[in-house]
């Protein structure tokens, strides 16, 4: 029997193409999310039985109360951390609100929300998989805070995947680079464009998602040539230095609203 499958941000561009790769091949899901009407819609549209669960991850009560619906009719086994926002914008326009929340939803509560799910398990065997972000390997100008939560939820991630190697607990880390979602703002969808940046629909990056959960790996990262800048920015900054600033003027057209070239 498949294991059951709690997944947070089921509503999004990903989390609904993951929900119907998953309830396809017989997962039993838990789908959270914060719009009732869209979790509905959701659940009407995938074979087999499935819940939703309604709330606020960056809530210490809704987080107990998802927890604790999501487990009332058998414990899900996996934990799939999808729910994150983006963030594309100059630093220096940033809000102080914009920042904070940023850091808080993709990084401080999928922290604490893994925290409190491991403990509702008791520590038995299970797997947390974190969507993480090709800009969680690679600093991208126009996107600094975002790369902060992402570059720390791969710290994470790959610190406790370390922590728990000799345990039944695994702990994986999956980066998708930009997808074709109602995550990005028009200027990104028209950065992109005059990048040539390559864009990977819902689908595709749903099905990475899957093997990597039904595989034994603890990572993968989606795309070429971002698997290759993220591993060479790892070892030679510098040259990725130098490919981001060709491509420097273009990008603060977008952040900025002003034609640097």
């Amino acid at each position: 029997m498949l294991p059951k499958c709690l997944l947070t941000g089921a509503s999004g561009g990903i989390g609904k193409a993951v929900a119907k790769q998953l309830a396809e091949k017989g997962y039993s899901l838990v789908l959270q999310g914060r719009n009732r009407e869209k979790l509905t819609q959701l659940l009407s549209e995938l074979p087999g039985l499935h819940e939703i669960v309604i709330g606020d991850l960056n809530n210490d009560n809704d987080r107990g109360l998802i927890l604790s619906q999501a487990f009332k009719s058998g414990d899900p086994t996996v934990l799939i951390n999808n729910a994150g926002v983006s963030l594309f914008s100059a630093f220096n326009h940033l809000e102080s609100n914009e920042i904070s929340q940023t850091i808080e939803t993709n990084l401080t509560s999928t922290i604490l929300f893994t925290y409190e799910f491991l403990k509702k398990l008791l520590y038995q065997k299970s797997t947390v998989m974190n969507i993480g972000s090709a800009f969680g390997a690679i600093g991208y100008p126009g996107y600094s805070i975002y790369c902060a939560s992402k570059f720390g939820l791969k710290g994470f991630t790959e610190a406790l995947s370390r922590e728990f190697a000799n345990s039944d607990i695994r702990v994986c880390y999956f980066a998708p680079r930009a997808t074709d979602t109602n995550i990005n703002s028009t200027n990104v969808i028209e950065m992109n464009k005059s990048l040539g940046s390559k864009i990977d629909s819902p689908d595709v990056v749903a099905t990475e998602l899957i093997e990597l959960l039904e595989g034994t790996g603890l990572r993968r990262s989606v795309g070429w040539p971002e698997k290759f800048f993220a591993r060479l920015n790892g070892v030679f900054p510098e040259i990725v230095d130098r490919a981001l600033n060709k491509s420097l003027p273009t990008i603060l057209k977008f952040t900025e609203g002003k034609n640097y070239e």
